[in-house]
């Protein structure tokens, strides 16, 4: 932090500087692997993209991404352009620390475009920063309205049968894409339901349900984890029974907390369909 915040200082181009991310955040818990979310408000941004020799001050870079790379971070975010206003790079060096820094501009940085309310200003030469209490509220889970519990609990039975189609047919990468990028999603957005209701919707459970094992009973974390597959067919079918059990679950406690019905035809269809695809393989 002192080598962040010395840069800054002794360069005249930068106004600014501010934490975000983690490290800004008092609910996380601290660890080496914690990255520096760091940005610069500077008066321009082209001079730091065209001559990157800034970076080098920070040690010996082992690899590296930003945000102009191709199937990197601002490709997945939709972030690519716009680089005059502002620009970033994800750093690892070789003594294990990461920092993602960035640059923008006075007017990026009033817009708020690269920031939310997990801000910590660092360093501030003319006065700019806003001045406000580090808060991880924007992440808390949100309350479900009833459409919205009602489309999760049918995007995953629905979703689910593609899984088991995948299976029968032998194409396991169909199958394994499907089910963590359409099926797991909901069953980990129905957990973090779960866990709203249990604490006033007031607690994050962090980026991809990371800190969900800190908010689910033990038993029923452990069942989470047994509905991950690995590359053995006869595995997965198991990790699907284990997912079905654990969706209806923590979808009817969910429901009863909030008032709603857990849909049960939705259940219903897709394991009538699922026996028919099992009937169809012992053929």
């Amino acid at each position: 932090m002192d080598l962040i915040l010395e840069t800054a200082r002794q360069d005249s181009r930068v106004l600014a500087a501010y934490l975000k991310g983690s490290r800004a955040n008092e609910n996380v818990p601290k660890d080496v692997y914690q990255d520096f979310d760091i940005m610069y408000v500077v008066q321009e941004v082209a001079p730091f993209r065209e001559d990157t020799a800034w970076l080098d001050g920070f040690g010996e870079v082992i690899l590296k991404q930003e945000q102009d790379d191709d199937f990197g971070y601002g490709e997945r975010f939709g972030i690519r352009g716009d680089y005059d206003k502002s620009y970033s790079w994800l750093l690892l060096f070789a003594d294990g620390n990461r920092i993602d820094i960035g640059v923008e501009t006075l007017e990026t940085m009033e817009q708020g475009k690269n920031r939310n309310r997990l801000f910590v200003p660092l360093l501030d030469k003319i006065g700019c920063l806003p001045q406000f209490p580090p808060t991880d509220e924007e992440f808390w889970v949100q309350k479900p309205t009833e459409k919205g519990f009602l489309g999760c609990c049918n995007a995953f039975y629905w979703n689910l049968c593609d899984v088991v189609k995948g299976l029968a047919r032998q194409e396991m990468p169909f199958a394994m894409t499907t089910y963590h990028g359409l099926v797991w999603p909901m069953l980990e957005q129905m957990l973090q339901w779960q866990v709203g209701t249990q604490t006033d919707f007031r607690v994050s459970c962090g980026k991809l349900g990371k800190y969900l094992k800190n908010y689910l009973p033990k038993e029923q974390y452990d069942l989470y984890l047994e509905t991950l597959p690995d590359g053995d067919f006869s595995h997965f079918w198991t990790a699907i029974e284990k997912a079905c059990i654990l969706f209806r679950q923590t979808a009817e406690q969910t429901a009863e907390a909030l008032g709603f019905v857990f849909p049960e035809k939705e259940e219903k269809g897709f394991r009538q369909y699922a026996d028919m695809v099992k009937e169809e393989m012992k053929k």
